[in-house]
């Protein structure tokens, strides 16, 4: 017969438990801040690989639009319908195009732009660096006295941060102009009362911090997806894993990040 255990191993073996947990959080934690200085300081530093950023600028930027232009374009017009159904039962049609412009610019723009972009260049960038782990192209290129932080990561760091806010500008406008065509094509509102709604309701600040939220969140989205390919495990299955704990990541740090951002410039 087995003894049963005792209290006190119990409570021995369940501190032990959290105290692990706590060790594997800190060291991940230091191992993820470690890799970000890295690649942030060896944007600032030569030499530059130019060939290598016009690559990645295309990447994120031109082969990201037709997703970000589609998803903002039915955004708008899904809104004006939403915002049309409510708002009618109060008599407050007039409200729908600043309630439309005011959302797709503060929050819709690059919030759904960045999880777009997150679910195609974050996995992009963690299949592509996860290979080369596997295949020990990263380690060829220390061999040849190139650094994988200033050849790889940084390229697509100023990527995302430089192409994400272009993005999303284009974003906004495609969506309110979809919902410009549902609002005066099949709700039968009068064009130029619309866009002057619109006008007039839209300042410079709604644009901008739309902006700098994109800025962040194309960071997020490069680093998240570097950063897992980067430390990808070994075989199919470690890049598999990279690649979907980069998207979860990032898509979460956008969410995360997007309430505080929010915060910081509407807060008061």
């Amino acid at each position: 017969m087995t003894t049963a255990a005792k209290p006190a191993d119990l409570i021995l073996d369940f501190c032990q438990g959290i105290g692990a947990v706590i060790v594997q959080f800190c060291q991940a934690t230091g191992k993820f801040a470690w890799f970000t200085l890295l690649s942030i300081s060896h944007i600032f530093r030569p030499p530059y690989y130019w060939r290598n950023l016009v690559k990645q600028l295309i990447e994120v930027g031109y082969y990201s639009l037709p997703v970000v232009g589609l998803t903002a374009i039915f955004t708008g017009m899904v809104l004006v319908l939403q915002s049309y159904t409510g708002f009618a039962r109060f008599n407050a049609e007039s409200a729908i195009a600043s309630v439309v412009v005011l959302s797709i610019t503060r929050e819709l723009g690059p919030v759904l732009g960045g999880l777009m972009v997150a679910g195609r260049i974050g996995a992009a960038f963690a299949a592509e660096l996860g290979t080369m782990r596997v295949t020990e192209q990263i380690d060829a290129l220390r061999t040849l006295s190139t650094s994988p932080f200033k050849y790889l990561v940084a390229p697509r760091l100023i990527a995302g941060v430089v192409m994400l806010p272009i993005l999303v500008l284009v974003a906004d406008i495609i969506g309110v102009l979809g919902g410009y065509l549902v609002a005066v094509y099949r709700l039968d509102f009068n064009p130029y009362t619309y866009l002057q709604h619109t006008w007039n309701f839209l300042e410079n600040m709604d644009v901008v911090s739309g902006l700098v939220k994109a800025s962040v969140f194309g960071f997020i989205i490069t680093l998240m997806g570097c950063y897992h390919g980067y430390h990808s495990g070994k075989g199919a299955e470690g890049v598999g894993a990279a690649t979907t704990h980069a998207v979860v990541s990032a898509s979460i740090l956008i969410l995360l990040s997007n309430y505080f951002l929010t915060g910081l410039f509407f807060g008061s």
